[in-house]
Parts: C-alpha cells; structure tokens; sequence
C-alpha cells in the first residue's frame, strides 16, 4: 500500500515430441563400438555413485542436526542467512551458519533453507515468554486468510495465534464504502482487545496499514500489549496518518500509481470511498519475490481498501503508545513500501530493533513464511528489559 493516494483524480472505472538424439561416438560395429558403450556405462556409474555420495551427505547433515536438537551437542541454531539483525543490542559476533542444502537443484526464492520440522525454534519455552499469543492484523486489501502460512508454523510451536479481519476485509460482510473512519475500520481488533481478561497480554503484529492499526489499538490498550511488531507496516508518529507518511517518500512509485484504482461509491463529485488495486499489477506490486498459488490466492482474496482511514491522522502519546515496546522488520525487496521508506519511518520513530528479511517482497508471508516466522518466535523470546 505504498505511496497510496499519491494522487485523487477519478481514473478509469473497472467494471509434438522433439526426434530423440543419436548418440554421439563411433558408429562402426565390431571392436570399436564396445568403446562407446564402455563410455556410456561408465557415466551412468558416475552419475549413480555421484547420487549416492549426495544421499549420504543429505543424511549426514540430517544426523547432526538431530544430535543436536537431542543435547548430543552443545549450541544453538542461529538464524538461516535470509534474516540479518540490525542495530543489535549485543555483541556482534558471527555464529555458525545453518548447514546448506545438499541439492544441487538451485534454491528456490520462495524461503527455504529448511523444512517446517527441521526449524530452529522447536525448543521454544513457552512458559518463560510474558505471553505466547500473537494477534495478526493484515495490510490494505488483505484479510486474515493472508496469514495461512504463518498460523500453521506459530501453533506448530504451541503458540496461540488470532488472526483478525478488519471491518469490510476477508470475510467481514460490512461494506469498505460505508467506512467512514479508522476506528470503524479497527473496531474488530478492539473489540477483541477490550474483551481479554485483565492481566491478559499480546503481542500485536501488524503488516502494511496494519501498521497504523495496531498503533490506534496501543494507545488505547497499551496494558493488553506486550510487543508491536511492524512488518513492513505504516509506523506513524504522533499528528500522522497513513497519506502523510507515504507523500514524504521522494520520487513517488509509478507501479503503485498505475495500480491505484479510487472508487467513487457517492459520485465524482465526492472524495473517494475506496481504493481497489489492478490485479494484473499485484504481482510485480505486492508479491514479486511470492509464489504463483499465493498470488493466485490473493487474486481472488483481496478486497478495496477504505479511503477514509488512509487521511486520518493519529494522536499517539508517550505515557500509552510510547510505553509498548516495538520491533520493525525490514523486507528487501519491497516494490510497495520501497526500503528507503521503511528506513524513514525507522528514523523517525525508532523502535527496540530493527530486523530485516533478505529477499522478501512486501509480502514475507508468502514469499519467506519461515524466516518471518523465526523473527516473529525471536522477538517474542526478547525479555524485558
């Protein structure tokens, strides 16, 4: 949702098999073609024993992690090399990195140095941790369901995870044009928030706009959360909103403009209700580094952003929003909140820490589900200062 509403203007409304080979070599029978296929076997031999020598090095990598997670040897698994801490609160020695894959096959972009059963945080106590409950709270246009990949490996880990769909997202049946303000807008997350027992805590992980929602929610709950975790999301500071953050970022994005679809529910004459998203556009705006079922699912998820939110500007003040503690992560690759904004947002309201997700697009869901996942188990393991 980068750069959103970079301008107001009305736009366009949107109602047979290949002859095998001949061996190569010499084609005269008798002596000389036993030559050939003395040749031939000897590469089939080399290619078996190349995949047996492949298979015993698979299962000796499996091995050791296994004596490893059993306490046969002492250490721990450090991040896989797709996640990076910055602005540390440590020492910054380099650690051991995770084994590679013993495939020559080349890696997909899409995460994965590991298999879910094979993650660093399988021994996680969730005892010791303030509170094991993440809340989820989607970007612009998404839903809940944005969340699959990362509920699955969270509750993997015994952790408690609710998923919340904002007014007229997902599955929500109210109407994105009837939205009229950001707390209509949030009012499912508060609504969950003002219902946890007293005592009950959070942590609050916001994506994209999400961003400013759980930063509207911190203020007014600032004793049910815990941490805030802003993943490539809208961190505010006090007197902004959403458009003020985005008009700052110089050179504004020509893949987000062209993308921008404002819709007018009450006449030309009137402010825009809502802003749909080209969906031929998504996936280099939104998911250039995700996989295609995911895009696909997107397609066919996503729903109009509400207008109206987007130009509220926040009141946040220091004895509530500024006592929750908060961690952003970085995503690289991001085409819909480039970097460099991200950096700004950073510097203008620091947080604890700052992470950053190598080769994840604005969508680390998708596109690194397990490395957000391990930042997301990290930064929950962060004690209290």
């Amino acid at each position: 949702m980068g750069n959103l509403c970079s301008c107001f203007s009305p736009k366009t409304p949107v109602k047979t098999k290949k002859p095998a080979k001949s061996l190569q070599g010499n084609s005269q029978t008798g002596p000389n073609s036993s030559n050939r296929w003395t040749r031939i076997r000897s590469t089939r031999k080399d290619t078996h024993d190349a995949m047996i020598h492949e298979q015993a090095l698979a299962a000796a990598i499996l091995f050791r992690q296994h004596q490893q997670q059993n306490g046969s040897d002492s250490g721990s698994f450090p991040f896989d090399r797709s996640v990076s801490l910055r602005y540390p609160n440590g020492s910054g020695s380099k650690k051991t990195q995770l084994p590679r894959s013993s495939s020559s096959r080349a890696r997909s972009l899409t995460d994965p140095l590991l298999q879910p059963h094979q993650l660093a945080n399988r021994d996680i106590k969730l005892d010791d941790l303030e509170t094991n409950h993440l809340v989820l709270v989607h970007g612009g246009g998404f839903g809940a369901w944005c969340w699959y990949k990362t509920i699955a490996l969270l509750e993997e880990d015994g952790f408690k995870v609710t998923a919340i769909d904002l007014a007229g997202s997902g599955i929500h049946s109210f109407d994105t044009n009837g939205i009229t303000s950001l707390s209509q807008y949030v009012k499912p997350l508060t609504d969950f928030l003002e219902k946890l027992a007293e005592g009950e805590k959070t942590i609050l992980v916001g994506h994209d706009f999400g961003g400013a929602c759980i930063s509207y929610a911190m203020e007014l709950f600032p004793l049910k959360v815990s941490k805030a975790i802003f993943v490539a999301a809208a961190m505010l500071t006090n007197g902004q909103s959403t458009l003020d953050m985005f008009s700052q970022k110089v050179g504004s994005s020509d893949l987000m403009q062209h993308a921008q679809i404002f819709v007018y529910a009450n006449g030309n004459n009137h402010p825009p209700t809502a802003i749909n998203l080209d969906k031929s556009l998504l996936r280099d705006l939104l998911f250039n580094q995700s996989p295609s079922k995911d895009v696909a699912l997107a397609s066919v998820s996503m729903r109009p952003i509400p207008f109206a939110p987007v130009l509220e500007k926040l009141s946040l003040s220091d004895f509530k929003y500024g006592t929750v503690r908060r961690f952003y992560i970085e995503t690289s690759e991001d085409n819909a909140i480039p970097i460099t904004l991200q950096e700004s947002m950073i510097n203008s309201s620091p947080p604890e820490k700052v992470f950053r997700l190598k080769g994840a697009d604005h969508s680390p869901f998708f596109s690194k589900p397990q490395a957000l996942h391990k930042l997301l188990v990290e930064i929950s393991k962060i004690p209290s200062t």
